[in-house]
């Protein structure tokens, strides 16, 4: 059981610091450095070309112990959690009866990543399908004054995932840190796509059509979630697509911001999300926020109507935060600080450096400019006072 007080405790030096604690706006924290930094992340090509179960096979040689690592601690939440160690065995056994009702080419490519670090293959499936049900994260697109797009993103991830007491920090989200990479993939020696992944899954949460189309997913907090959609695909009814399957696929292969939305509101899911897209025309910037089945209450750039960025969290843009989780009023308090005036890579990268909306959950920060074609990624720290979530 994990003591959600102690974490809380442990994270926050004093009564002061306790949610709803924000600091103040940062300011000059691009170029990052200093103690919320902690590295740059590593470029790495995926050539779509290669066979699927050849494409990873770089980076799972260099990051194999991390991967490793990675799906012991999940294991060990897990006996945990289940301590008959049924659930594990069932990892063991009936995941890899999955792996062929995985849509092409992803089953392969999962395949391949298996082969290449050794580690079982239900295992690698477990790692590939628990992003469906624990994601936090931020995102927002900013339109400057000039009409460009900025997009960027905190990643958030490991909430409730085992409370390090002795580091103030949670275990899941440090031991993804080193599995962090940037990942240019390319068909014919030509760009497709980037995106910033973990080290291991094929879906993307983060990525860039360069020059077309920008795209981040947060998690969706509903009775109707991940895991129920994951259940029903064990049990055989598969009529939901995979969220990184599908942000993958229309990073891949959309055409146009137009045709991806119509993708990302259309598509039935397993999980409910929120998907933040940009385009590459001033205006183009949107908030899919998915039931399963269905697009609820699209949030649309306006800047005419003074709403030059759009930003998501993890609840619903038309309802009031969590008491506790709320990094949508600080957010939103350094982005209308900024003014569209002063918006840059720079001053968003403030905002995303400004606690809360910087957590102990966070992993990395990607900063995207759709009309450069330009991803860049930092692998994060939160140094205390720092709220857990």
């Amino acid at each position: 059981m994990i003591n959600w007080f102690a974490a809380l405790q442990h994270s926050c030096v004093s009564l002061q610091y306790v949610p709803p604690y924000t600091e103040e706006c940062r300011k000059g924290m691009y170029p990052p450095s200093g103690p919320t930094f902690v590295s740059e992340v590593t470029w790495y090509t995926v050539n779509l070309n290669l066979p699927p179960s050849k494409r990873w096979t770089e980076i799972i040689t260099d990051k194999k112990n991390d991967l490793v690592i990675m799906i012991q601690a999940i294991k060990d939440l897990i006996d945990a959690f289940v301590p008959s160690g049924r659930l594990e065995e069932l990892i063991d056994t009936a995941f890899p009866l999955m792996i062929d009702t995985f849509p092409y080419p992803f089953n392969e490519e999962i395949k391949g990543i298996a082969t290449a670090s050794g580690v079982p293959l239900g295992e690698v499936i477990l790692f590939n399908i628990f992003y469906e049900v624990f994601t936090v994260c931020t995102s927002l697109v900013a339109e400057d004054p000039k009409g460009n797009l900025i997009h960027a993103r905190n990643m958030d991830f490991g909430l409730f995932m085992g409370w390090d007491k002795k580091n103030h920090s949670w275990m899941l989200t440090e031991n993804l840190k080193p599995l962090v990479v940037n990942v240019d993939f390319r068909r014919n020696n030509s760009t497709v796509f980037k995106s910033t992944n973990f080290a291991g899954y094929v879906g993307t949460l983060t990525g860039i059509q360069p020059n077309v189309f920008t795209l981040t997913m947060n998690e969706r907090f509903s009775l109707d979630g991940g895991y129920i959609g994951i259940l029903e695909w064990i049990l055989g009814k598969r009529d939901g697509m995979w969220i990184g399957f599908l942000t993958r696929s229309v990073l891949e292969n959309a055409t146009s911001y137009a045709e991806a939305k119509t993708l990302l509101s259309d598509t039935e899911l397993l999980a409910p999300a929120y998907f933040i897209l940009g385009g590459n025309q001033s205006g183009q910037a949107s908030i899919i926020t998915r039931s399963r089945t269905h697009n609820l209450h699209p949030l649309e750039l306006d800047v005419k109507q003074g709403r030059w960025y759009v930003l998501e969290t993890n609840y619903d843009h038309w309802k009031t935060p969590l008491f506790l989780d709320d990094r949508r009023t600080p957010a939103m308090k350094c982005m209308n600080l900024t003014t569209q005036a002063k918006i840059s890579i720079k001053t968003v990268y403030d905002v995303l450096s400004t606690k809360p909306v910087l957590n102990k959950l966070t992993t990395y920060t990607t900063l995207m400019q759709v009309s450069k074609g330009k991803l860049e990624s930092f692998v994060r720290a939160c140094p205390d006072p720092c709220m857990p979530w």
